[in-house]
């Protein structure tokens, strides 16, 4: 299956500003690529690119005062295929588990598992522990929270979002790798492309989609509890302990969003 991914972003900056950038795919899918998913900027600036701790590829340029528009649009080739399930999955006692995946059953910014502690337990300790258990949260959490666009947050945490009970993907995605955490699975947060492939077109505005992946059975497995089903073509961006980690842009002063279009869909061939 054939790809188009790309995006047209613009802010408004009164002054020069350094941004960070997180736009381009994961390394492991760069050879999926059919041309570079290269960063060309409007005006044509100099960006410079790192590493982060986590291994997403990140982007680093200083914005003129102006409005400063970031573009890319390629296709990248998918195996077509719906998100890997396992019923199997066995839950690693925390004795066992690889040091780097320790992390993740750490609070941070966005996700405070010692406020969801107790109800996570209350809710789902009962459960059988491995993939069972964490199907069982993200079904709760996908019924729990109601989508609505117009409630976007940027500074929602899984427990107002518990709270609240509304949000998007990323509240969703918040919430459930949360109370993954407290039932002492590692649980990280993700962010990519997700088209409407092999469902029915959303009528809403394309966006960067946000989800999670849970480590059982020893590796890392997609969940995702805004859809609580799975999917075909999910292109993974970043990875990291909660949104804050995998910031499509951080801009490091005042700015205005003045464009923002994502392209994700299914191309012929």
């Amino acid at each position: 299956m054939l790809i188009r991914i790309g995006y047209e972003i613009s802010f408004q900056v009164p002054q020069p500003t350094p941004m960070v950038l997180m736009l381009n795919t994961r390394p492991e899918r760069a050879a999926d690529l059919l041309a570079p998913d290269y960063i060309h900027s409007t005006p044509s600036l100099p960006i410079h690119q790192y590493y982060d701790l986590f291994g997403n590829l990140c982007s680093r340029v200083l914005a003129p005062a102006g409005e400063v528009t970031f573009r890319a649009d390629t296709v990248i080739r998918d195996p077509g295929v719906l998100d890997d399930y396992n019923p199997d999955a066995t839950q690693s006692a925390v004795e066992d588990l690889p040091p780097d995946t320790l992390v993740y059953l750490l609070g941070s910014r966005y996700c405070e598992t010692e406020k969801l502690l107790d109800f996570a337990w209350s809710q789902f300790g009962h459960l059988p522990n491995g993939w069972a258990k964490v199907a069982a949260i993200v079904a709760w959490t996908h019924n729990h929270i109601k989508f609505d666009y117009q409630a976007a947050r940027s500074t929602r945490t899984a427990y107002e979002g518990w709270q609240e009970g509304i949000g998007v993907c990323r509240d969703f995605a918040h919430l459930a790798l949360t109370l993954c955490r407290c039932m002492n699975i590692p649980a990280r947060y993700c962010t990519g492309y997700l088209g409407d492939i092999g469902v029915p077109p959303d009528v809403a505005p394309m966006d960067f989609s946000g989800w999670f992946q849970a480590f059982l059975g020893g590796r890392w497995y997609t969940f995702d509890a805004r859809h609580n089903k799975r999917r075909i073509g999910r292109i993974l961006i970043a990875i990291g302990r909660d949104a804050a980690d995998v910031a499509i842009s951080t801009v490091f002063g005042p700015s205005v969003l003045k464009t923002f279009i994502v392209i994700t869909e299914e191309q012929p061939g």
